[in-house]
């Protein structure tokens, strides 16, 4: 064999390798389809990504990210699913409460689904339990079995004369009813006296608050329900006016004029969905990935609001927020 065959032969064979090793790299990089309601860009998106970098993952790198959202638009839910099921995503990400995940659930049954933050997903049939899934969704919730009467304790200690207390609710969600139910268990406690405010549908709104007047109610407590998510403005315009302590589930309203918010830090949930990302591209299946309740929960006061309505809130009520709004 003469020097330049042989030279010949290895160049070939170096080929062949160089081939072979190519041919061996990974498939392509994992795309996640993440649905929002709201805005790309806000603390709960970074949140996600933050999580994700944690593990390793670099977007446009080892993952690839679809972002959609309905700017508020609930009647966009159903489309925007549907479009991220068209580009076949390796998963979803149902990034918000109940209407989000309710959107995305019929329009795939093969697609893992990462849940963000719904309020109860047994009671609103996503899952079939929280330790044993069943189907293609998983994910975190934003529930808790004693958040209700833990909101009405900090409202009773930050108004310490409270007596009276209005609930809004709706009475046909069976997740409303069992936290009305813990919210009655709790004023008992407390000995505080409930007035019930059913709130089916936005229109009912005007007559219930009234009715908080009537009944001489110290402070508002709201449930969480979608027939509640729009009409935050009006409730904190209202209790501003009378003069009224008011309770929320999500700290955006009190950054908005409410005076109180004890709720779970959605933020948190958003960063640990990504390693429910990660089990599920590493080969775990959402049905047998248990769903995980809120672990981190927010305290938020508006000392404005406070001041507005003639309330002066307790210091050691104070020294336990997380955020004061001055």
């Amino acid at each position: 064999m003469t020097k330049k065959i042989l030279i010949s032969l290895l160049a070939t064979v170096f080929l062949a390798i160089v081939y072979l090793a190519e041919a061996q790299q990974p498939g392509r990089i994992p795309t996640i389809g993440f649905m929002r309601g709201g805005s790309p860009t806000d603390a709960e998106v970074e949140a996600f990504r933050q999580g994700l970098h944690e593990l390793g993952y670099v977007e446009g790198k080892n993952i690839i990210i679809e972002y959609r959202h309905t700017g508020g638009k609930t009647d966009r839910f159903f489309d925007v699913a549907a479009e991220l099921v068209g580009l076949k995503v390796d998963i979803i990400v149902a990034a918000g409460g109940s209407a989000v995940v309710l959107a995305v659930k019929p329009a795939t049954d093969t697609i893992p689904i990462v849940m963000t933050n719904p309020g109860d997903p047994v009671a609103i049939g996503v899952v079939a339990s929280l330790a044993r899934p069943g189907g293609n969704i998983t994910g975190l919730s934003s529930f808790s079995t004693d958040l209700s009467g833990k909101r009405l304790e900090v409202l009773k200690e930050a108004v310490p004369k409270l007596s009276r207390v209005a609930v809004l609710w709706n009475p046909a969600e069976s997740g409303n009813v069992r936290n009305f139910k813990e919210t009655e268990d709790a004023a008992q406690s407390l000995g505080l006296k409930l007035l019930s405010l059913g709130l089916r549908t936005p229109n009912d709104l005007d007559n219930a608050l009234q009715s908080s007047i009537r009944d001489r109610a110290g402070a508002i407590i709201i449930i969480r329900s979608p027939a509640c998510t729009t009409i935050g403005e009006k409730i904190v315009d209202f209790a501003g006016k009378n003069r009224l302590a008011t309770m929320f589930p999500e700290k955006e309203t009190v950054e908005a004029g409410g005076l109180m918010s004890y709720a779970p830090n959605i933020a948190d949930n958003f960063r640990r969905a990504a390693t429910y990302v990660e089990k599920i591209l590493k080969g775990a299946k959402p049905a047998d990935l248990p769903v995980e309740r809120p672990m981190k929960f927010e305290f938020i006061v508006n000392l404005k609001t406070a001041k507005q309505i003639g309330l002066t809130i307790p210091p050691n009520v104070l020294a336990r927020a997380d955020k004061v709004i001055k």
